[in-house]
């Protein structure tokens, strides 16, 4: 069985409320689950200790038993202390276009001449 450690959507419209949960990696997100973890409240501030609450020695228990967090609770475990900081692949949607990168070249280029000339 693929066992996940992830978060389980609660509250009503427009304000969330996660459990962490363990649960089987087919079961839909806010299906059934093996056994809650913890809670989090994302519309608490950052800095408040309310905002991620998780019972550590069972989140050490199913990681030993082979579930995989998600991004969101490894991030979690980063931050506890529990998990060591892992490298993300850095995406390359945030960079412009070929044609973009081209132009810019070109307008650095003539920018270059331009003050080389003005000397």
């Amino acid at each position: 069985m693929a066992t996940k450690i992830r978060l389980a959507r609660g509250g009503s419209k427009k304000r969330p409320h996660y459990a962490i949960v363990a649960s089987d990696s087919r079961m839909p997100r806010d299906g059934r689950f093996l056994e809650k973890l913890g809670t989090y409240n994302p519309l608490l501030p950052k800095d408040s200790e309310d905002r991620v609450k998780m019972d550590m020695e069972r989140v050490q228990y199913w990681l030993s038993q082979g579930a995989q967090p998600t991004d969101r609770i490894a991030r979690f475990l980063e931050a506890a202390g529990v998990r060591e900081k892992a490298t993300r692949a850095n995406m390359k949607k945030a960079q412009p276009g070929k044609k973009a990168q081209e132009r810019a070249k070109e307008k650095a280029a003539k920018a270059e001449a331009g003050s080389e000339a003005a000397e």
